[in-house]
Order: structure tokens, then sequence, then C-alpha cells
């Protein structure tokens, strides 16, 4: 009879062990396409300047609409539509415009977002390289393996008179390396500055 009883708990303890197995953590919610832009912003230049506590989201009269230059067809991702608008702008109040390109490819999200500011150029607060696009330098800080953000790359350049920061997020790996992918959309950018 006891080996009948110790046979039975044995039985019952490796059932209950192997079928009560706890996870630790938080339910997150669907993860926003967007890192903290690393960004911070030189003195005003002499093309004028603008005040980073304004509210505004529209495009500034000088450069017109610079999230209008660019679109799908100059990214890499595959979309039912390559003439849609972006996926969102204004979406940042502390710059003069900004946009983002947002898609999803398997489970994770992939895209572009642009920052503008007018007046005034904008830097990096750390970086980890730079080219040159023409007449400018393009500062970048490479994120691929920063294990605490989306894999990503900031770059940013004097543009139209201000500065624009591009942030590009892809951690897919199917659309080559981000920093390229950034620099071709910086190329593209340049093609297409407005002259104030």
């Amino acid at each position: 009879m006891r080996r009948v009883v110790i046979s039975l708990l044995v039985a019952a303890f490796g059932l209950t062990s192997a079928c009560a197995y706890t996870v630790n953590g938080t339910p997150v919610a669907e993860q926003v396409l967007d890192v903290d832009p690393p960004f911070t912003s030189a003195q005003p230049t002499p093309t004028g300047s603008a005040d980073p506590s304004d509210d505004r989201s529209e495009p500034t009269g000088d450069v017109g609409d610079i999230c209008a230059l660019i679109g799908w067809k100059d990214l890499p991702y595959d979309v039912p539509d390559k003439n849609a608008k972006p996926t969102e702008t204004g979406y940042d109040k502390t710059f003069d415009q900004s946009c983002k390109w947002q898609t999803s490819v398997g489970s994770l999200d992939v895209g572009v977002t642009l920052r503008f500011r007018a007046g005034r150029a904008i830097t990096l607060e750390q970086s980890n390289g730079e080219f040159d696009l023409g007449d400018r330098k393009v500062t970048y800080f490479d994120r691929t393996t920063d294990t605490s953000v989306q894999p990503s790359c900031v770059l940013v350049m004097d543009y139209a008179g201000g500065g624009i920061g591009i942030i590009v997020i892809d951690g897919t790996a199917r659309f080559g390396a981000i920093c390229d992918q950034g620099k071709k959309v910086a190329e593209a950018l340049v093609a297409k500055e407005p002259t104030s």
C-alpha cells in the first residue's frame, strides 16, 4: 500500500509540474514604429529661426511640404499603393514638420520617419559615422545592434535652410543595410530640395 501511495504522489507531482508553467511579464501593446529621436538643435542660422515650442504641424511657407517630396516609390517596401500618402503627418509637435511611412512585413513594422526644423540645423547627440552627399555632410547613428531600441539608423543633415532628421526602422534584414536605406532617402530628398 505504501508503494502505491508513493507512486501516486510521484505521478501527481510529475503531472502538476508539467502542466503548471508560469510566464512572468506584462502584456505589451502593439509597438509604434518610432524610436526616440536622439536629436539636438544648433543655434539659429542666418536664414531664420524657429521656436521649438511652437505647436506647428503645418508646412512652413518658405519650403512647402517637405513630406510631399518623397513617398513610397522612394522606399524599398512592398505596399499595395506606391502613390499612397504618408501613414501619419504632424505627429511630432517639437518639429515644424514630421511624417511617417509605416508598413508591416510579417509580424514586424518597418518604415521611415522624417522630422524637419526650419531655420536651424539638427544634430545628433551621439553618432558613429558620416558621409558626404554632394556639398553637404550627413551624420548618422547606426543602431542595428542596440537591443534597447528597434533596429534603426538615424541620419541628420542641413536641409532647405534648416535641418532634417531621418529615422529608418527595419528589423527584418530584408531590404539591405538600414543606414544604406537611410542614405537613399537622403539622396532622394537632396534631389528634390526646395530653394527658399
